[in-house]
């Protein structure tokens, strides 16, 4: 005989703000799962604006949200550091402390205005994948906050200002497109000492909002970042020089800087920083999927 289920602890859940399912908000769903399931569950998301500032707690795992259409179903909020002295890593719009879990087709967004940094994703937890989602946000737009933890995005849509992808965490986006709306840099990694990968671009492609004309790759938050772009496409915006050293010099000696096969208008190898480099095939094969997560063995992305 099989186990059955509390009533209330179901496969799928529906989240409508018309009333629709059987949630009107998504923490309301979040809040009926239970922890530490050993099976999985779908919550599912209706088209609609979502303003929620939203935790998934550490105590759950093996969830997966799936929105209705990728830009029509929006979680939004807009704090900024700015606000009562709010801080950088309080601002996020969702914040995933929870391990293995999945984002699908549904919108991200801190819709702040530009008065300060203004956080849409804060990741915590290890494992988490994000599939055909849209990340909208100025300064700060996607944090990776934890060292040793391992992401997945699978063509996502980036947009933000300065450093809109920051933190220590390893993370593989393949096939996202990543959009500056502003002259500034793009990531901005603290990757530890110690972990070989930190932000590794596949076959991405870089656009720019119009007049936007000098954009840096990456710039170090900490000394050891590292960050690769393999295969990627680079519109014109991208500055020849392509990286930069936060003003700190010894940062030279220590950030991990590369770039493989890069086509484009912002192309320019020959022009980039003495202290990035340009992989070899060789170099190339350490990147993939199995090494970039080759710590965590029981965890393999699927498509």
């Amino acid at each position: 005989m099989s186990a059955t289920k509390e009533p209330h602890q179901q496969d799928t859940l529906v989240v409508a703000r018309d009333g629709s399912g059987q949630f009107r908000s998504i923490g309301e769903a979040v809040e009926s799962i239970r922890a530490f399931m050993d099976y999985k569950v779908t919550v599912y998301i209706k088209d609609g604006i979502y303003k929620e500032k939203l935790i998934i707690p550490s105590w759950l795992k093996n969830v997966v949200f799936v929105g209705q259409s990728e830009d029509k179903t929006i979680i939004t909020h807009d704090d900024h550091a700015n606000i009562n002295k709010m801080g950088t890593f309080r601002t996020y719009t969702v914040k995933v402390e929870g391990n293995d879990i999945t984002f699908k087709n549904l919108t991200i967004e801190n819709n702040a205005a530009q008065l300060g940094q203004a956080v849409a994703l804060h990741t915590e937890g290890t494992r988490l994948m994000f599939f055909k989602c849209r990340f909208l946000g100025n300064q700060d737009t996607i944090f990776t906050g934890s060292e040793g933890s391992y992401l997945l995005f699978t063509d996502c849509y980036i947009e933000g200002t300065t450093d809109f992808i920051f933190g220590p965490s390893t993370a593989l986006f393949e096939r996202c497109t990543i959009h500056s709306k502003k002259n500034s840099y793009i990531t901005a990694a603290s990757t530890p000492q110690n972990v070989e990968h930190g932000y590794v671009f596949k076959n991405c492609k870089l656009t720019a909002a119009p007049g936007v004309d000098k954009v840096y790759l990456g710039r170090p938050w900490r000394p050891y970042a590292a960050t690769v772009f393999l295969n990627c496409e680079m519109g014109k915006h991208i500055r020849p020089e392509g990286w930069h050293n936060w003003g700190k010099p010894d940062n030279e000696k220590t950030a991990r800087y590369a770039e493989f096969m890069s086509r484009g208008e912002g192309t320019n190898p020959t022009n980039r920083v003495s202290w990035s480099k340009q992989l070899t095939n060789k170099e190339m094969n350490r990147y993939s999927i199995q090494n970039i997560f080759k710590e965590d063995s029981n965890w393999y992305p699927y498509r």
